[in-house]
């Protein structure tokens, strides 16, 4: 799998992102998921689906599955009520 890190020649592994951890040693595996994300080209609900599923063992246990299932129902009704072909590129005003 490529990682995201072409293009940074010169730059030491632990000045980059995927160099370091922030809180916790719960994202600790081969693959960083914004990497899988970025690779597998997910949008927004399915890179949250993605990492609620792979990291709830790790982390929150059945939290994590919930919080899993709760985005997952919202992606299923912004697919009902589109014609499924594009369920997060829709323009959403949060004002």
């Amino acid at each position: 799998m490529q990682r995201f890190e072409a293009g940074l020649n010169g730059t030491r592994a632990e000045d980059l992102a995927n160099g370091r951890q922030v809180g916790g040693k719960h994202y600790n595996s081969s693959i960083q998921h914004w990497d899988y994300v970025m690779a597998n080209d997910l949008d927004y609900f399915q890179g949250q689906i993605t990492k609620y599923v792979t990291r709830w063992k790790r982390k929150n246990g059945v939290a994590d599955l919930e919080k899993a299932q709760h985005f997952l129902q919202k992606y299923i009704e912004i697919a009902k009520a589109d014609d499924g072909s594009a369920p997060t590129r829709a323009y959403v005003n949060q004002e």
